[in-house]
């Protein structure tokens, strides 16, 4: 049954994803009728989340950042489909990737490179950025990616995140992963999107970022120390419909010589420098600020580094 609901989807996603750019932006404009207006799509958290964002604007310029998102967001749902289909040679008439030069001497000099990325623009883009190195097309490229709950829908994103040579690994693999490509002598490039809310238990810093005390993950970061990654801010922009840019910033050049949580502080200080210039292209449809630092205290305890419910602690 599992396999049948898969071929279906991904027989409906791959006939829309041979449908040329211009039909599916009209198809996105539809689905945007859709989606905001008439189902009215998560609306309240988009709201809430945009209002305690950005408490200085008005009603109505929160109002017109609101209508522009879900405008993008049906955009990207599209867009990433076409990646199902897509030539690499159009591909890349559509994204440009910028400062991949510095990840290459990097590999020249033996050095793996780690890129840091939020829920920006269109991140499933990222996954084609094998396309854009000239000099060493053999270094592994990859996404780390949390599996989703429904298994045909994660066997299709896995598929359409392969389908320009990017590698998906799941996160719990991905130091495995790592120590097979060194014990190989093969270069990689592995992107951490690092902006999801994690779960009480994984709550290990809090930082300021958009204007909330915000639970943040330092996985990815213990990850790049660990290895000595060089780490990038990955920055993507949206010139226009249709066309995006990506610009790599280095944050690291060795990960492991950075004070601990230091590389996760500029990140998000760079995401939301990101951000402020263009709120319309954030996914503000997670309900990412639900849990607060009062609630943590009163629940949780730190102890050497974990978060230890108060209760269990007690018992202890």
């Amino acid at each position: 049954m599992k396999k049948i609901a898969y071929f279906l989807l991904y027989g409906f996603v791959y006939t829309l994803s041979l449908i040329p750019f211009r039909l599916l932006y009209g198809l996105s404009d539809c689905l945007y009728v859709l989606v905001y207006h008439i189902v009215k799509y998560r609306r309240k958290i988009v709201w809430k989340n945009l209002s305690s964002s950005f408490p200085e604007k008005s009603v109505t310029e929160l109002r017109q950042i609101e209508r522009k998102f879900y405008h993008w967001f049906c955009d990207y749902i599209f867009e990433t489909f076409k990646l199902l289909t897509i030539s690499d040679k159009k591909l890349l008439r559509h994204i440009e990737y910028r400062n991949v030069e510095e990840m290459e001497r990097c590999f020249d000099k033996g050095q793996n490179c780690a890129a840091i990325l939020g829920h920006y623009c269109n991140w499933e883009w990222l996954s084609a950025i094998g396309l854009a190195f000239k000099r060493h097309p053999e270094a592994v490229m990859g996404l780390i990616y949390h599996p989703l709950y429904n298994d045909a829908f994660d066997q299709l994103f896995i598929d359409i995140r392969k389908a320009h040579g990017g590698e998906c690994i799941p996160k719990k693999n991905i130091l495995r992963q790592l120590a097979t490509c060194k014990r190989e002598n093969r270069n990689y490039l592995f992107g951490y999107i690092s902006d999801q809310a994690p779960r009480w238990h994984n709550i290990h810093l809090w930082l300021p970022f958009l204007n909330h005390d915000t639970p943040v993950f330092t996985g990815g970061e213990r990850i790049m120390r660990k290895m000595d990654d060089a780490v990038f801010y990955a920055e993507m922009e949206r010139p226009r419909r249709g066309q995006y840019v990506c610009t790599f910033k280095q944050i690291s050049q060795h990960a492991f010589q950075e004070p601990d949580n230091e590389i996760t502080s500029r990140f998000f200080q760079m995401l939301e420098e990101t951000i402020r210039r263009d709120p319309s292209y954030y996914l503000w449809t997670h309900n990412r600020w639900k849990r607060t630092h009062e609630e943590f205290d009163r629940q949780y305890i730190m102890v050497n580094g974990k978060a230890i419910p108060r209760e269990e602690f007690k018992e202890s």
